[in-house]
């Protein structure tokens, strides 16, 4: 049982709020040294390297990259203007403009932060100066900007599809569907609620100084650079052309070419991308090592036998175990981060999944749809403090958790699509 205790010790400090990194290391260290003494250390230094040496993981750091460069060329803002102009004599056409800006920013960026930050400062202010519904305008920015989880390229699959030993190319295929799907929900939503609730989100008038081909003219002027990268770091990967690693390399060049392009190249912009890269990729780096040595000493004092010969005799089988998998990630989501989940809870499962037949690939696009929708759960969902954060006044916590309700539970319906209707994405439940 020490391996389900020092599980519930380390869960129990991260609610407390202690370091993600330095818990799951001193946990480890406390208990392999109660269980067994420093000798159960002797192959760490291994472990660390063969985790330094891992060629998929390069892919993190230069995809986080590509996406800091990305959010300092203005990108979002003239998206976000290009759009809302196209789509703003609509009922809900800033809404609507939101979504789409958020999926290609998702795709173009994947990073969630600069996305929900960017959306808050840029689209918030005029939803709300047009009587936007509060409720309404600060879920969709959350939800818009948390579509990086799903939407390749996602640091989230790259980290999932090196802790399940599956290619990342294939993961991002397999997350098109699911991503695509969403964002049509989102939107469907949208028009709904404007069709039945005008009010919520009256259409903007619309500018007599511009026609509607100069509208459409600067929304795709907007559109087609950052499509084009997509396009290029995507259709590398689909086609077989480059590794995710590769295309993740070629994105951060094609950043910096947008960069130029946008006017809003220079050496401190890059240096100080650079140092943002490198503070984000350290912190998933320490949380690795220190999760390895948690793995390491959980797996030793025999707690993975433990929680799959439990988990094993579940009602159900397979299904059964499905279903309590994706309870306990969206329960855990509420309270820890992705990387610990991904890190921690997913190598637990995972032999259980694979001993028990499930579709690996299937298996990880649950868990990264079910990973998206902790950014959005509270207390603990980061995209609320981001908009909160940068959000007026006016707009108070209680308005962002309200409003992110109906998107959570889209997110939670396409979750069950993708268990139920496998086959409708593409995929299959079973070898």
């Amino acid at each position: 049982m020490i391996g389900m205790i020092m599980f519930g010790v380390a869960l129990v400090m991260l609610m407390l709020g202690f370091p993600v990194a330095f818990t799951f290391g001193g946990v480890a260290l406390f208990f392999g040294v109660f269980a067994e003494g420093m000798d159960l250390f002797a192959f760490m230094p291994y472990r660390i390297m063969s985790v330094m040496q891992n060629t998929v993981l390069m892919a993190v750091p230069l995809f986080i990259f590509m996406g800091v460069v990305l959010q300092r060329t203005r990108l979002a803002e003239q998206l976000l203007t290009s759009m809302g102009r196209l789509f703003g004599g609509l009922p809900g056409g800033l809404a609507i403009s939101t979504i789409l800006v958020g999926a290609l920013l998702a795709a173009s960026t994947g990073v969630v932060g600069a996305s929900v930050v960017a959306m808050g400062l840029i689209s918030l202010p005029v939803m709300l100066a047009h009587k936007y519904d509060k409720r309404l305008s600060t879920g969709t920015i959350c939800a818009s900007g948390t579509l990086g989880q799903i939407v390749p390229p996602s640091i989230i699959l790259i980290i999932l599809g090196d802790v399940l030993g599956l290619p990342v190319g294939d993961l991002f295929k397999a997350a098109v569907w699911p991503g695509v799907v969403l964002i049509g929900l989102y939107i469907i939503y949208i028009l709904f609620l404007t069709r039945l609730k005008p009010e919520t989100a009256p259409a903007m008038p619309e500018d007599p100084t511009r026609s509607r081909k100069q509208e459409i003219f600067s929304a795709l002027l907007a559109i087609i650079p950052p499509l084009a990268l997509i396009v290029v770091v995507l259709g590398s990967i689909f086609t077989g052309i480059a590794t995710p690693t590769e295309s993740s390399a070629l994105g951060g060049v094609g950043a910096v070419v947008l960069a130029i392009i946008y006017k809003q190249f220079s050496f401190k912009m890059v240096w100080d991308a650079a140092k943002d890269t490198v503070s984000v990729t350290a912190m998933v780096f320490a949380i690795l090592i220190g999760a390895t040595a948690f793995s390491m000493v959980f797996s030793y004092t025999g707690g993975d036998y433990l929680l799959e010969e439990w988990l094993m005799m579940l009602p159900g089988e397979q299904w059964g175990f499905i279903i309590l998998a994706m309870v306990v990630i969206l329960v855990l989501g509420f309270f820890i981060d992705f990387v610990e989940i991904s890190f921690i809870i997913v190598p637990i499962l995972a032999p259980i999944a694979e001993a028990m037949g499930i579709n690996m690939l299937w298996f990880a696009i649950l868990i990264a749809m079910n990973l998206q929708t902790s950014f959005l759960t509270p207390p603990f969902g980061f995209s609320l403090f981001y908009l909160k954060g940068v959000a007026p006044p006016e707009v108070k916590t209680t308005d962002i958790y309200k409003g992110i309700i109906p998107f959570i539970a889209i997110q939670i319906f396409v979750l069950a699509l993708i268990v139920i209707f496998p086959e409708w994405f593409g995929m299959s439940a079973t070898y």
